[in-house]
């Protein structure tokens, strides 16, 4: 991350952009090699009455929608609400392009991120809940001193790309595992969603 330099408050959304996909393709490479799935990364339009707003990234595994990404610098609570009318939307496309096994047992979840590449922010969607996978964001400080090597500030930044990295990692597999065992996995969403 040192060749992209530093991300400052007033970097825009473009910049924000790169740091974001940097992230995710490092964790879709090791999705890829864990689960041995063909788990791709593109950009895509969605286009509803009431969306028209385009989603940053998109995550899939073969045809099916597992995630969604959005990055913005500023209006956080915009960019919620953006994602969470695109994981309706496109939950929806998912139910019915849905596989046989995995629909036959009414139930299907999709993650959604919100970035603004500094702050992550992990969302779970299911049948018209949501939830926020943590109290706080998962922070990720660019900054000069955090380019010196071997400095606290790069162990630091290290530290914290890992963790929003294993946090992607984590959904990522969970999600492409639900026809593993969907009995279990709503059993968990559900007991998930009542401790909110």
């Amino acid at each position: 991350m040192s060749i992209m330099g530093t991300l400052l408050i007033d970097s825009n959304d473009t910049d924000r952009c790169e740091y974001i996909v940097t992230i995710l393709h490092a964790a879709i490479y090791i999705v890829r090699r864990i689960t041995g799935k063909n788990v791709t990364i593109s950009s895509l339009k969605v286009i509803e009455r009431e969306n028209t707003d385009s989603v940053d990234y998109t995550i899939r595994e073969t045809e099916e929608l597992i995630c969604i990404t959005k990055g913005k610098q500023h209006k956080i609570a915009t960019s919620f609400a953006q994602n969470l009318v695109q994981l309706e939307s496109l939950y929806q496309t998912n139910k019915r392009k849905c596989k046989a096994d995995v629909a036959g047992s009414g139930f299907d979840y999709l993650y959604g991120i919100v970035s603004t590449a500094t702050d992550w922010y992990f969302l779970l969607y299911s049948t018209g809940r949501i939830s926020c996978t943590s109290k706080r964001p998962y922070n990720i400080v660019f900054s000069e001193t955090s380019l010196k090597k071997d400095s606290v500030d790069e162990q630091e930044l290290r530290r914290n790309v890992k963790r929003v990295i294993e946090v992607i990692v984590g959904i990522l597999i969970d999600r492409i595992n639900i026809e593993k065992t969907p009995d279990s996995k709503k059993a968990r969403i559900e007991k998930y969603f009542k401790k909110e």
